[in-house]
C-alpha cells in the first residue's frame, strides 16, 4: 500500500511516531516484543522509508554533539490511544500545549498513559534516557485518578494535568473554571430574557470536575425566584436517556437549556420543541465545529499552554508531580453567541438582576 507513513502506523497501533521511528531503526530503547510487533505491522501495511530523508537523518544524528535536550512529555491520558487527533476538543489542549512549549524551546515526546507494556520502572529510563525534564498529561476524561502502578513516575519527575483535579495521587493542574462558566452562561440566559434556565449534565462528568458545573448553577438560582429554579437532569447517560429528559422537560418546563451533549438537540426535536423559538440551547464547551450554537468557549489552548507553563516553572525550580500543595490555573470561559438562543434585545428579562435578587 502506498504512502503509508509513521504516523499511520503510530495511529494504527497506539504508540507515538517516534517510539515506531525507534522501533524501525532496532533501537534497544524498544523493548524487543514492541519492535517485533511494529516491523510486522509495518511490513503488513507496506511501509517503505524514504531513502533520501533516511540518508538526512542518519547524517544528522552522527553529527549531533552531546548537549542538553531541553524535553517535556506529552502524555495521551484518554482511553483512546488515537485521542490526540480523534477526540472533538483534545486536539485544541495539544495545541495550546505544544506552541507554548515551542515558543519556550521545548520538544515533546509523546506516550500513551495506558500503553499495557508501560511500566513505571520502563518509563523512568526511557524519560531518562531522552532527557525529558517533565510530564503534562491530557485527556483525562473517565475519572480522576491515574493508574496507581505508575506512581513512582510523578513523585521522581515535574506533572501537571489538564482539564481535571485528580486525586491519589492530586497533581497541580490546569483547566476552565467550570464554576464561573456555569455562573456566566446562567446570567447570560437572564439577560436574554430567559426565565426558567434548566442544566442537563450527566452526573459521572460533573463529579469529574467535582461538581463544579452543577455547583455554579445552583448557586446561580439565587437570582431567580425559588418557583422558577429547576432541579439538575443529570440521568442523560444509559438506555431511556430520552424519555426520562422527555418527563423532566413535561414537569419543569425549563425555556433554556445548558448542556454538553448534542444528542439533547434530537431529544428536543422529538419532544417537539422548536429551538430556539420554544426552547434555547447553550453548549457549556462551545466548539469551533459547530460555530451556529451558543455557549461558553473554555479556550482549552489557552490550558494547554498554562499547563507547559507551570510545568515549566517545576523543572526550574526542581519539583516534582506529587507536592504538598498542589497548584491550579484556573481559565476564564466567554460567551459565544449562537442561533440556538433568541437573538440578544428581542425579549427583555421580566424584572432586573437586582431585583431578582432581592426575590
Amino acid at each position: 500500500m502506498p504512502g503509508i507513513t509513521l504516523n499511520d502506523i503510530a495511529r494504527g497501533l497506539g504508540y507515538s511516531k517516534n517510539t515506531v521511528s525507534l522501533a524501525l531503526r532496532s533501537d534497544p530503547q524498544i523493548p524487543p516484543r514492541t519492535r517485533n510487533k511494529i516491523k510486522a505491522a509495518a511490513e503488513r501495511l507496506g511501509y517503505r522509508p524514504n531513502a533520501v530523508v533516511s540518508q538526512l537523518m542518519a547524517q544528522l544524528r552522527s553529527s549531533r554533539t552531546s548537549r542538553l535536550q531541553a524535553k517535556l512529555a506529552l502524555v495521551n491520558a484518554n482511553l483512546d490511544p488515537d485521542a490526540f487527533h480523534s477526540h472533538p476538543t483534545i486536539p485544541i489542549y495539544v495545541e495550546g500545549c505544544q506552541k507554548r512549549a515551542a515558543s519556550l524551546g521545548y520538544d515533546f515526546d509523546q506516550f500513551w498513559l495506558h500503553d499495557p507494556e508501560l511500566t513505571a520502572e520502563r518509563w523512568t529510563r526511557i524519560l531518562n534516557a531522552r532527557g525529558i525534564k517533565g510530564l503534562v498529561l491530557v485527556g483525562l476524561m473517565d475519572k480522576n485518578q491515574l493508574p496507581a502502578h505508575l506512581e513512582p513516575v510523578w513523585r521522581r519527575f515535574p506533572c501537571v494535568v489538564t482539564g481535571v483535579r485528580t486525586r491519589d495521587p492530586a497533581l497541580s493542574f490546569s483547566c476552565v473554571d467550570h464554576f464561573n462558566l456555569a455562573m456566566i452562561a446562567f446570567e447570560k440566559a437572564l439577560e436574554l430574557g430567559y426565565e426558567r434556565p434548566g442544566l442537563v449534565l450527566d452526573d459521572v462528568i460533573d463529579a469529574l470536575v467535582e461538581r463544579r458545573f452543577s455547583a455554579g448553577y445552583l448557586n446561580a438560582q439565587r437570582l431567580i425566584p425559588r418557583a422558577r429554579r429547576i432541579p439538575v437532569f443529570g440521568d442523560v447517560d444509559g438506555a431511556g436517556g430520552a424519555e426520562r429528559f422527555r418527563a423532566w422537560l413535561d414537569r419543569h418546563r425549563p425555556d433554556v437549556v445548558f448542556t454538553l451533549y448534542n444528542s439533547v438537540f434530537g431529544w428536543l426535536k422529538a419532544a417537539g420543541r422548536k429551538i430556539p423559538e420554544s426552547i434555547g440551547v447553550i453548549q457549556l464547551e462551545w466548539r469551533a465545529s459547530r460555530p451556529d450554537i451558543a455557549g461558553m468557549n473554555q479556550h482549552n489552548f489557552v490550558t494547554g499552554e498554562a499547563a507547559v507553563d507551570m510545568v515549566v516553572g517545576q523543572v526550574h525550580n526542581n519539583e516534582t508531580g506529587i507536592q504538598e500543595f498542589p497548584r491550579s490555573t484556573m481559565i476564564g470561559a466567554t460567551w459565544v453567541g449562537g442561533s440556538t438562543v433568541r437573538p440578544q434585545g428581542q425579549r427583555k428579562a421580566p424584572v432586573g438582576l437586582a431585583k431578582v435578587r432581592r426575590a
